[in-house]
């Protein structure tokens, strides 16, 4: 009976640790430390960590405006080791609702990363300009994305 109950309390704690381990908080660094943003990015969750090639990843930005925005866009640089891959810029309303409010908000993009993706580490600055490209903030954190090939991957590669 004691065995039964330490594993009705065991299990569930090592499921949640494990879901949890698939979450990680990214450290994050503004890209000029002596600016003031007006937005201010308080936390960057990448679900998986490290992000697997063919899969959904995403990309939360947890931040607070001073101000209300009423629109804007993403402007993103991906770097892979230090050399510049990619860059893309979305609409801020595509990614959160607008307009934003004051206080805390939440940015979020998912996206599935090509399965020929190189495994390794990565850089990705964000500038978050508003509708008349005045920039609110600029951060920059680094991701992985791990060393297994993805069943997504493999067809993806097979199909070209």
């Amino acid at each position: 009976m004691a065995m039964n109950m330490r594993l009705l309390i065991v299990v569930p704690l090592l499921l949640v640790s494990l879901l949890l381990s698939s979450v990680h908080a990214t450290d994050v660094r503004y890209c000029d430390k002596k600016v003031d943003y007006d937005v201010k990015v308080n936390a960057v969750e990448i679900t998986p960590n490290p992000v697997a090639r063919g899969q959904p990843a995403t990309f939360s930005i947890a931040a607070s405006t001073g101000k209300a925005i009423s629109g804007g866009k993403l402007n993103i640089d991906v770097a892979y080791f230090g050399w510049h891959v990619h860059s893309e810029s979305h609409d801020l309303c595509g990614e959160t609702p607008c307009p934003v409010p004051t206080g805390d908000f939440v940015i979020s993009h998912s996206q599935v990363l090509p399965g020929f993706t190189p495994p390794g580490s990565y850089t990705l600055k964000m500038k978050i300009v508003d509708a008349n490209n005045k920039q609110l903030s600029c951060v920059g954190f680094e991701f992985s994305i791990g060393f297994g090939s993805s069943v997504a991957g493999l067809a993806t590669v097979n199909a070209i």
